[in-house]
């Protein structure tokens, strides 16, 4: 069914479901589990703390991935330990990782350290997809268009535009601006704040290639999508 331009049937394939916030309990990561699988999602993303349970459970369902999140949410790590994350991460079997920049280094000028950590984490990943974590909420239009500039340099597959855990939510605005500054060299994913499927629409339409979406919110948008089709 399309839905402003939108293909509801294969809405699946743009969108990783995760469960990262400080409460979420195995409860939720086997919901998660249940959405993605129910509604052939692309990937599941957990805390590092369930990732492994989360490919065990996963794999004999799904063809979807699970992604390791590496220095989630603040991004602080010193580059040694994001390093280690990502090799342990795509030991156990994650297929792709998302990583957060150091933002307090880009908000401090350090552009060269934030640029060095990214290639570092992408070289650990060893041909594993990373989408690197701006957290636009914190930045200005300038620092958004450098930080995109500095991932794509240092080799990222997506950038994506938070963790969800930042104040205000990813709009489409930010997501033109990232376009507008990277072009193609790499797809975009939101994350944060993306809690109705019109919401999802209008970043897809500003130029959104993917969707993080927390299991707290994945659910309703689903049952928004099966409430159009049947209607249809």
């Amino acid at each position: 069914m399309i839905y402003r331009n939108f293909n509801l049937d294969n809405i699946g394939d743009f969108i990783d479901v995760s469960s990262v916030k400080t409460d979420c309990t195995m409860q939720e990561v086997d919901e998660m589990i249940d959405i993605v699988v129910k509604n052939h999602c692309i990937c599941a993303s957990p805390m590092p703390w369930a990732t492994e349970y989360t490919i065990k459970k996963l794999a004999p369902l799904s063809s979807a991935v699970t992604t390791g999140v590496v220095s989630f949410p603040s991004g602080a790590e010193n580059t040694r330990i994001k390093v280690e994350m990502a090799k342990d991460l795509t030991a156990l079997g994650c297929r792709e990782l998302d990583m957060v920049i150091n933002a307090a280094a880009l908000l401090s000028g350090q552009y060269d350290v934030v640029r060095d950590d990214v290639r570092a984490v992408v070289e650990a990943a060893d041909g594993v997809p990373v989408k690197t974590i701006l957290e636009v909420c914190y930045l200005s239009p300038d620092l958004i268009a450098r930080a995109s500039t500095l991932c794509v340099e240092a080799g990222a597959s997506y950038i994506k535009t938070g963790t969800g855990w930042g104040p205000t939510p990813t709009t489409a605005e930010h997501i033109r601006l990232i376009r507008s500054t990277i072009g193609n060299a790499a797809k975009i994913k939101a994350a944060g704040g993306v809690r109705s499927l019109d919401i999802l629409i209008d970043l897809f339409d500003a130029g959104c290639d993917r969707f993080g979406i927390g299991v707290r919110t994945a659910d309703n948008i689903f049952r928004q999508v099966h409430t159009l089709q049947t209607s249809a």
